[in-house]
């Protein structure tokens, strides 16, 4: 096998050029000729620009269908993709930009000069919802043939940052291999075929939408109706035409409170499949109850693509995450030892296989921490498997919050916070939330006699934090708890504010 990724996909719709690939809502209607075409003129324009194989190419845009060939053309190029979260501001940019030093960048067409003076050594586009702007007017004018830059399976297709708790985000490298050896398993284990229609109503700048989503959908054949983002109006107006939907668990919980979700509504559907945060036991039962249909959730990470699935055929058990994919070794072992642990222990979970990264970017010391002598992946993450195989996430070793399927790091948050004058220290917690899974709370002490209010450091953070970073709520604290050892314990917070959203659940 070629395991080049476009090369890998390509494959999965050789002979069906003619066939329509993606539509979006306005009838708007692309084939697998013009994904090519389109690709390969955004190769071409990269080149033009001067992209040699293994330079990056960083990209803050909203999702659309040119945003989507913009990346294919991009590793049809050689280039190393870098997609950035739509609702990171210019201060969280600077990081980004210094960090992986761009070739190109492209961004909303408001934001070019601003990111022009941020980094001058890379050539700055412009592209917006809609796929209009410079980086699409340059792909116009370098239409035409193109031939594939040669890519070794251990080259590098994409960085996607994540972080942990303490310190600067990191950059997962993930090879050509990790990707499309991925995206061949996933496409047989979840069945999926030429026939099958996604619906894609996820954002495409992290692994969920872009890499598990859509290369699964390519190298199966498969069509998508392409939403710019999750509107229940549209779900329910396009699903009559789908076979297939993944989703985070806030996706679900929404369809959930709408009457319009019942049997006859998804009687056509072959599968909803649910990732990148927990998905509530209830939610899954309630769902079944509702429609007949038992979401299949796995378990996936940004260093590592999928590694984990409920079964597509036999039993889909609420609160696990099924069984390793094929080809996938995990194990759980002591967070202290390394120790292997039996059934039923809970433990750290270690992961090894083609889909786990290659290490962090320009980090090598971070990366010899993450991995055991024996190539074993460690997570961060604490499980437990069954006695009849199936995997349960736990907790983390970590304290990263996820809330609507998007990752916060409570540390990035707690700083933000403890800057803002009169703020003695703070706290940051996820706690359940109905809709969103888990919500952003903070915990804050304040110095005697300031005037530190809700309200006065959600303004303050505005301007500091993406949207989805900021607390749902921030709760004044006189002191926080402590260990004999004078840690914060998150633990006891955690439990003392578990029910703090529960009105809005009842």
């Amino acid at each position: 096998m070629d395991e080049a990724l476009f090369a890998t996909l390509r494959a999965g719709f050789a002979g069906r050029e003619r066939e329509r690939f993606l539509e979006t809502p306005d009838g708007r209607v692309w084939t697998f000729s013009d994904l090519l075409d389109r690709s390969a003129a955004y190769a071409r324009m990269l080149q033009g620009f001067g992209l040699e194989p293994g330079d990056r190419v960083a990209v803050q845009v909203e999702k659309s269908p040119e945003n989507l060939f913009l990346y294919l053309g991009c590793i049809r190029a050689g280039g190393v993709y870098l997609p950035l979260n739509t609702a990171y501001t210019l201060a969280e940019l600077d990081y980004f930009l210094a960090d992986a030093e761009p070739k190109v960048v492209v961004v909303r067409p408001g934001l070019v000069e601003e990111v022009g003076k941020r980094a001058p050594a890379a050539t700055i586009l412009a592209l917006d919802e809609k796929g209009h702007g410079s980086a699409a007017t340059a792909a116009d004018a370098a239409a035409g043939p193109f031939e594939d830059v040669p890519r070794a399976a251990d080259d590098l297709a994409a960085i996607l940052y994540t972080s942990g708790t303490t310190g600067r985000s990191k950059g997962a490298m993930l090879t050509h291999r990790n990707l499309a050896s991925n995206a061949l398993v996933l496409k047989d284990y979840w069945r999926v075929t030429a026939a099958d229609v996604l619906l894609h109503a996820l954002p495409i700048y992290h692994v969920h939408g872009l890499f598990t989503a859509t290369n699964t959908m390519l190298a199966a054949g498969g069509a998508m109706l392409f939403l710019a983002k999750f509107d229940l109006d549209e779900v329910f107006r396009l699903l009559p035409r789908a076979t297939l939907m993944m989703g985070v668990p806030t996706f679900y919980t929404r369809m959930l409170a709408d009457p319009r979700l019942t049997r006859e509504a998804v009687a056509h559907m072959r599968l909803f499949v649910s990732g990148s945060a927990p998905l509530l036991a209830e939610t899954h039962r309630a769902f079944f109850e509702r429609t007949g249909h038992a979401i299949l959730e796995r378990y996936g990470m940004t260093e590592t693509g999928m590694n984990s699935s409920n079964p597509y055929e036999g039993e889909r058990r609420p609160g696990t995450v099924g069984f390793p994919l094929p080809g996938v070794a995990i194990r759980i072992t002591d967070p202290e030892t390394g120790r292997p642990l039996p059934r039923g222990e809970i433990g750290m979970i270690e992961v090894k296989g083609p889909n786990v990264f290659k290490g962090y970017w320009k980090n090598p010391e971070k990366t010899a921490a993450e991995f055991r002598p024996d190539g074993f992946f460690v997570t961060g993450d604490l499980g437990r498997f069954d006695e009849e195989g199936y995997l349960s996430i736990v907790g983390r070793g970590k304290d990263l919050v996820i809330t609507g399927g998007l990752n916060v790091y409570p540390k990035e948050v707690e700083e933000a916070i403890d800057a803002l004058p009169g703020v003695v220290e703070s706290a940051v917690i996820g706690v359940p939330h109905p809709d969103f899974g888990e919500a952003v709370v903070a915990v804050v002490v304040a110095e005697k006699g300031a005037a530190i209010t809700e309200e006065a450091v959600q303004r303050a953070l505005a301007e500091r934090l993406a949207a989805f970073k900021r607390p749902k709520r921030v709760l004044l604290a006189e002191e926080l708890p402590r260990n004999a050892m004078g840690k914060v314990q998150k633990n006891v917070l955690r439990e003392r504010w578990r029910d703090l959203f529960a009105t809005a659940r009842a």
